[in-house]
């Protein structure tokens, strides 16, 4: 089982993170770095930080430098290796997020579109609470299935449900999109309390139809989902303490 796990996220790796030709990752791209203006405020100098998963860099490159300490757990082993060259001061621990004991628990934990990806998430928190201190908290980013876009696609007949999964959401591994009730109900089972949610990314469109828009546009629509509820941003986020 691990050695398939690791030979998936392989493949998603070279299909996704490390292929160049993916035209739609400068979206998903500036929708992270807009996301970290608001994990930064979250970080403080003192803490001990651990990032699940590796992805594009982005959050590393921004987030890293702000607290003592910084570990990411990656299990696709081409990731692994571009962190230790791309971010030498960065811990990385090359593991299942499954199979991973750490030695000592972090401040804040950040899970920043993994829950989508997992087998089984409501056994991945619970095991995840115990990399996480008494009152520290896991942050948790993930895609919103009750996004604009895909409210539109369902009223116009274009897919049957809001959590339908796309072609690119297969691409990716997303076995699922959650809702905010959705998610904190996971988290809440896996020994979690949540006490914030955000929204992000005004998303009328998908991807493959906004694949012209100029950068000043896509940030345009980064800015303005800010002042929106959280229920319609293209991604969700819930902030939540360990209980016990």
């Amino acid at each position: 089982m691990t050695a398939a796990r690791t030979q998936e996220l392989e493949r998603i790796a070279h299909s996704y993170h490390l292929n160049d030709e993916v035209p739609d990752k400068f979206i998903e791209d500036a929708c992270q770095e807009h996301c970290c203006d608001w994990l930064a405020s979250l970080v403080s100098p003192e803490d001990h930080v651990v990032e699940l998963g590796a992805g594009e860099g982005v959050t590393l490159a921004r987030l890293a430098p702000l607290p003592r300490r910084y570990v990411v757990v990656e299990g696709a082993p081409s990731l692994a290796a571009r962190v230790r060259t791309d971010f030498p001061g960065v811990e990385v621990v090359e593991a299942l997020f499954e199979d991973h004991e750490p030695a000592t628990p972090c401040d804040k934990l950040l899970a920043l579109h993994v829950f989508e990806h997992v087998d089984d998430p409501v056994p991945l928190a619970a095991h995840l609470r115990s990399w996480v201190k008494p009152g520290g908290e896991i942050v948790v980013v993930v895609p919103n299935k009750r996004s604009l876009h895909r409210r539109l696609a369902v009223l116009m007949g274009l897919q049957p449900e809001l959590d339908t999964l796309s072609a690119r959401d297969h691409l990716v591994g997303h076995q699922r999109v959650y809702d905010l009730d959705g998610l904190e109900a996971d988290l809440r089972q896996g020994g979690f309390e949540p006490f914030e949610r955000k929204g992000f990314f005004l998303k009328v469109l998908p991807n493959g139809m906004m694949l012209d828009h100029s950068p000043e546009l896509i940030q345009a629509l980064n800015d303005l989902g800010d002042e929106l509820p959280a229920d319609f941003g293209a991604n969700i986020a819930v902030r939540a303490r360990r209980v016990g």
